[in-house]
């Protein structure tokens, strides 16, 4: 297969292990910088220059959209689609795995663990005591719709701190989640990766001293776990609920199970790689390799109908 790994940096971690396990298994690779992409739009012939010069002949796509991009990125993945291109994640997937809110609500339909979560827009003062009680007073977390990398996380210790963060963050207009804290998690969480429908990898993640963040891009430690049998199957049908192949799926370990904090679309690849000994890249190009083989037999059989 000719493979693009679509990223804005080529020397990201994620983007050479993808690189260098995609050439072991007998692959053609080229990354592309998904931003510098000129996207045509014709009747029945969707077209993608880079940097001027038309792409062709790739056979599937690895989508490494950064959230700050996603509107593009996306746009670059359904135009790939459009030409019949596989990809590790459509850009439905990747939409919808960036918007906090609606993939809150998907898991809240599939009746899956989740931390109490409010949303409201703007609220006024005095609705802000009723929307704390509603997750169970403080501690409490509130979340920017749009942040990652535990960026935009904030932990309000008192009523009073929490009434202020609201108040501050409805003034500006800005859309934020309220959100149940787990006590009993500790600073810490799970990260798990699903590969077609499959945990190949799972690491917990403990948030460096008084941070009440895991993020390992906060100066967090990870560690491989096994997960039980509650933990893997939440994660795979939190992979499945928003339509992703390839995910990594956060979890916080709770006395009532698993409860889903989000589902990354590209999830980072060096440290769950590092904790685990498990090459991640090599299970990602082993999916593409059974999705292509699958669709080339489904278009060799219905040329055969057609004959």
């Amino acid at each position: 297969m000719k493979i693009a790994i679509l990223s804005r940096k080529r020397s990201l971690y994620s983007t050479q292990s993808l690189k260098a396990a995609a050439e072991r298994l007998g692959h053609q690779v080229v990354i592309i910088d998904h931003t510098k992409c000129c996207l045509m739009m014709e009747s029945e012939k969707p077209q993608i220059y880079y940097p001027g010069n038309l792409l062709r002949d790739v056979d599937a796509i690895i989508p490494r959209i950064g959230a700050s991009v996603t509107m593009f990125g996306t746009a670059v993945v359904r135009q790939f689609e459009m030409q019949g291109v596989l990809s590790t994640a459509s850009a439905q997937a990747i939409e919808l795995s960036r918007d906090k809110l609606k993939s809150q609500q998907f898991f809240s339909m599939m009746n899956l663990g989740i931390p109490k979560t409010v949303f409201a827009k703007f609220p006024k003062k005095q609705e802000i005591p009723e929307l704390i009680a509603r997750v169970g007073g403080t501690p409490l977390v509130i979340k920017l719709l749009e942040g990652t990398q535990g960026l935009g996380v904030v932990l309000a210790e008192t009523k009073a701190a929490a009434k202020s963060v609201i108040e501050a963050f409805s003034s500006l207009k800005t859309n934020i989640l309220i959100q149940e804290f787990i006590k009993e998690a500790a600073g810490a969480d799970i990260r798990a990766i699903v590969v077609n429908g499959k945990v190949v990898a799972a690491m917990k993640r403990q948030g460096a001293e008084g941070e009440f963040r895991s993020n390992l891009h906060q100066g967090g430690s990870s560690t491989a776990i096994e997960l039980n049998a509650e933990e893997e199957i939440t994660a795979i049908k939190a992979a499945k609920a928003l339509g992703l192949g390839v995910a990594g799926v956060d979890m916080l370990q709770s006395s009532r199970g698993p409860l889903i904090m989000e589902v990354n679309s590209s999830p980072g690849l060096e440290g769950i790689e590092e904790s685990t000994g498990v090459d991640v890249a090599e299970e990602i190009i082993k999916y593409l390799e059974i999705t292509y083989l699958k669709a080339s037999q489904v278009s060799l059989a219905e040329t055969s109908l057609v004959n």
